[in-house]
């Protein structure tokens, strides 16, 4: 299935907030082994935030946007006598942590012509308030799974 990487393990809290989530993340945002770039990348948007929202701790409204953009259920193809179908199935936590960090980066990098830590800040407070483009790709997964409620049963 996945390959099996020792990245649970042996993950370290940041070296800002100690938090794994944030480890994670900057580890997802890295670029050709540049850590302390994407560190830098980050810290800059988490930065952004707290200047746009104030009233707000800036790393709550990043563990928030992650909470709001993790899918519950998901569609997964199912072989059942020569035809395919979309199964709608429950997401385990890593797998929801894993596609709310990719959806959420995939969302920026789409995205030309700013700096990234503008475009994340952005990404992060639309998530954080339920939209933007992470959000609504959460939705379609959501929506799939419910047109294809019909082929639960297959589901193993």
């Amino acid at each position: 299935m996945g390959r099996i990487t020792a990245s649970r393990s042996k993950l370290k809290g940041d070296p800002k907030y100690d938090s794994l989530l944030v480890s994670k993340f900057i580890n997802n945002l890295m670029w050709d082994g540049k850590k302390t770039v994407a560190q830098r990348v980050f810290y800059d948007a988490l930065d952004e935030i707290k200047r746009r929202l104030p009233d707000v701790e800036e790393l709550d409204v990043f563990n928030q946007a992650v909470e709001n953009v993790k899918p519950f259920i998901e569609v997964r193809s199912k072989r059942v006598g020569g035809a395919a179908y979309q199964v709608p199935m429950q997401v385990n936590k890593t797998r929801q942590q894993s596609l709310a960090i990719r959806w959420l980066l995939t969302a920026i990098r789409d995205k030309k012509g700013r700096p990234t830590h503008l475009k994340l800040a952005d990404e992060f407070v639309a998530a954080y308030g339920k939209e933007g483009v992470a959000m609504n790709r959460r939705e379609n997964v959501h929506r799939m799974a419910d047109a294809n409620k019909a082929f639960a049963h297959f589901a193993w």
